[in-house]
């Protein structure tokens, strides 16, 4: 195969082939870079609480949960886990898939003068939204590390895998976000949806409880819902034996990430052509 020949101009069509779009987006990776240090730089700059926030908001969710589902309900926890460790474990990957669903959602109406001046590939735009999220994430990370320390609780080899999981995370966000953001382009009031979904997804997935409540027999009809899949992941990496992973249930929810990125993907580049007249 002739090598890709970097000294030629670049020339983007919007709608061009779609083994050229992918070479173009790896190409303007340093435009994700910049757009994503921007939205760093926007969120934490010239802020009161700043950082102290991402540190606030996981924890205090920590708090209720535990009081509500733990103190209150007397829902079970995993093994001989604590129920907080238990439910940041969940807390993580929900945070992640939340805050990019979220930024990624209204990223291409806040840019609209960058698209209607310039082309290239616009999926590069959500994907910058990222970086934010992970930085959330890292800070989420060390306050679990803090909680695993207070309780004495020390994960297993399986934390290795973590970063596998968190990639999962990213990939069930990135599917419905993409696929959000270009409806939103299109129609307006979609932008209300969003946060209705995600509070909505927050008590219908296993975050402040155990996936294992669930009857047996719906086990395999509750892991449509992806995030299951993904969270249960977490806390199998972070509680080892205590949070044995149920393969089948898995199985299902890794595919409905499938499709949801791959639905994603196609409604994005379908819709994309006309997002310069929309927007």
């Amino acid at each position: 195969m002739t090598p890709f020949d970097y000294s030629k101009p670049l020339v983007l069509e919007a709608g061009g082939a779609s083994r050229q779009y992918w070479i173009d987006l790896w190409r303007y990776r340093e435009l994700l870079m910049i757009l994503a240090w921007r939205d760093v730089s926007v969120r934490y700059k010239q802020t009161v609480i700043g950082i102290a926030w991402a540190f606030a908001r996981p924890f205090m969710t920590m708090v209720v949960f535990t009081v509500i589902f733990g103190a209150v309900a007397k829902l079970p926890t995993e093994g001989t886990a604590p129920y907080a460790i238990m439910v940041f474990a969940g807390l993580l990957p929900w945070t992640l898939f939340s805050s990019v669903l979220t930024e990624a959602s209204g990223s291409l109406v806040s840019n609209a003068n960058l698209i209607s001046k310039v082309y290239f590939p616009r999926l590069v735009i959500p994907l910058s939204t990222v970086a934010v999220a992970l930085i959330d994430f890292g800070v989420s990370l060390s306050i679990l590390a803090g909680l695993m320390l207070w309780y004495g609780f020390a994960p297993g080899w399986q934390i290795l895998l973590l970063p596998l999981f968190v990639a999962l995370a990213l990939l069930a966000a990135i599917g419905p976000a993409v696929w959000a953001s270009a409806m939103i382009v299109k129609y307006r009031d979609f932008r209300f949806i969003i946060p209705f979904v995600t509070q909505i997804g927050l008590y219908v997935s296993p975050v402040g409880f155990s996936s294992k409540v669930v009857p047996e027999q719906w086990q395999l009809l509750y892991s449509i819902n992806p995030m299951v899949g993904v969270i249960d992941g977490f806390r199998w990496c972070i509680l080892g034996g205590d949070s044995p992973l149920y393969g089948p249930g898995f199985l299902i929810s890794m595919l409905v990430v499938v499709i949801m990125l791959v639905w994603g993907a196609l409604t994005f580049r379908r819709a994309e052509r006309a997002f310069a007249d929309l927007i």
